[in-house]
C-alpha cells in the first residue's frame, strides 16, 4: 500500500514533472534533473535511519532475490561459509540461493515448531569462519518477526529487512548489509534498497557478473545500467512523506498501536486465532485463522464488498493475513476490527 498523498502527487506530476513539461519516466537518468532527484531521495534516506557516512546506500534492480545471491557472490571468502537462521519461507529461498555459491550452516531451525517461534537470542552460536550471518528479521507468510538484532561479533551481519525497513528506527551500525525490496514500506516493486558498509564493497571475485557487484554499482551511483528511475522517484515522495509525518519514531508508534488493536481483537474471540507465539509476533503482517475454516470463502468475500481487499493468507498457511505497513492507516485497521466482530456475531 502506498501513501495517497504519496499517488496523488505522482498523478499531479506526471505529464510534467517540476514544470518541465515531460514525465520523469522521460527524462535522461544521468541528466541533472534525475540525478538532483537521486541525491535528494539518498539524503532524505539516510537522514530518516541515520545511516553512518561510512556506509554506502545503493539504489539497485532484482528484489530482495537477487540479494540472495549477491550477497555470498560478494562476501564469500576463498574457503566460502555462512551462517543462516531458518525461520521461514523467505529465509528458506535465502538458504537455497545461498547454497549454490558456498557452505551454508543453518545455526536455528524453526522448521519443527512450524515457523510459530522464533530462537531465544542467547541460543545460537556461530561459526568463527563464519564469512558473515544472515537472518530475515520479519517473515510475511509465518507472521513472525525478531524482537531482538542478533549479536555476531566480529561476524557482518546480513539482514533481509524487505518488509520491515521504514517501519521504526533501526541501528544500521550493527549490520552489514541491510537489504530490502521496495515493495511494502518503500514503494512499488522493481526496487531494492541496500545499505552496506564500505568495508565490505570490492571483495566480489573476477567471474561476479558486473551488474551483481556491490562495488561497480556504489562506484556508478546505482548506475551501472539504467535504473529504475520511476520506481526510485516514488521511492524518494515516500521519504519525505515519512519525515513529514514525524520520521520513524513515530511510524513505530502508528505501527505498534495498529499491530496491539488487531491481535487483540483475534485473542479475544474463540472465533478467531493467531498460532505465533506472542513474543514473535509481526507488527506487519498478521495472519489470522477462523476456527470453522469452512467459513473462509464467505469471510474473505464478505470483505471484499466492505472494501476490505488482499486478506487472503499465503498458500502455505492459507487462512487469512492482514498486513499493515506503513502507509495503511489507524482506521483501516479499526474497520477491519469492526467487520471481524460483526462477522463473529453473524455466523459465531
Amino acid at each position: 500500500m502506498l501513501p495517497v498523498p504519496v499517488m496523488q502527487q505522482a498523478q499531479a506530476e506526471l505529464c510534467d514533472w517540476q514544470g518541465s513539461g515531460t514525465s520523469v519516466m522521460e527524462i535522461s537518468h544521468r541528466g541533472p534533473a534525475f540525478l538532483a532527484l537521486a541525491a535528494q531521495a539518498e539524503a532524505d534516506l539516510r537522514d530518516l535511519l541515520a545511516i553512518p557516512d561510512h556506509y554506502t546506500v545503493l539504489f539497485l534492480q532484482g528484489g530482495a532475490s537477487s540479494q540472495f545471491a549477491m550477497v555470498p557472490l560478494n562476501l564469500r571468502s576463498p574457503n566460502g561459509c555462512a551462517d543462516y537462521y531458518l525461520t521461514g519461507t523467505w529465509s528458506d529461498k535465502a538458504i537455497t540461493e545461498a547454497r549454490r555459491h558456498l557452505s551454508v550452516q543453518v545455526v536455528a531451525d524453526m522448521r519443527e515448531h512450524q515457523f510459530t517461534q522464533l530462537p531465544a537470542a542467547d541460543s545460537v552460536s556461530f561459526s568463527p569462519q563464519a564469512d558473515y550471518v544472515h537472518y530475515t528479521p520479519n517473515e510475511t507468510i509465518h507472521g513472525v518477526e525478531f524482537s531482538y538484532i542478533p549479536e555476531t561479533g566480529d561476524i557482518p551481519l546480513v539482514a533481509d529487512f524487505s518488509s520491515s525497513i521504514l517501519s521504526g528506527p533501526l541501528p544500521v551500525e550493527r549490520f552489514g548489509i541491510i537489504y530490502a525490496g521496495a515493495q511494502k514500506n518503500i514503494g512499488p516493486a522493481g526496487l531494492t534498497l541496500v545499505i552496506i558498509r564500505n568495508d565490505l564493497l570490492g571483495c566480489a571475485g573476477a567471474r561476479v557478473p558486473a551488474m551483481f557487484q556491490y562495488a561497480l554499482q556504489a562506484e556508478q551511483g546505482s548506475m551501472y545500467n539504467t535504473p529504475p528511475t520511476f520506481a526510485w522517484y516514488l521511492a524518494g515522495l515516500v521519504f519525505t512523506w515519512l519525515k513529514a509525518q514525524g520520521g520513524l519514531q513515530v511510524m513505530a508508534a502508528i505501527n505498534q498501536r495498529k499491530a496491539d488493536a488487531l491481535y487483540a481483537a483475534i485473542d479475544q474471540s474463540d472465533f478467531y486465532r493467531n498460532a505465533v507465539a506472542p513474543g514473535c509476533r509481526s507488527r506487519m503482517n498478521i495472519p489470522f485463522a477462523l476456527a470453522n475454516t469452512r467459513l473462509d470463502k464467505t469471510f474473505l468475500a464478505e470483505a471484499e464488498q466492505a472494501g476490505l481487499r488482499a486478506l487472503k493468507g499465503h498458500r502455505l498457511v492459507g487462512g487469512m493475513r492482514a498486513s499493515l505497513y506503513n502507509a495503511m492507516p489507524e482506521a483501516g485497521v479499526q474497520a477491519l476490527i469492526s467487520f471481524m466482530i460483526e462477522f463473529e456475531r453473524r455466523y459465531g
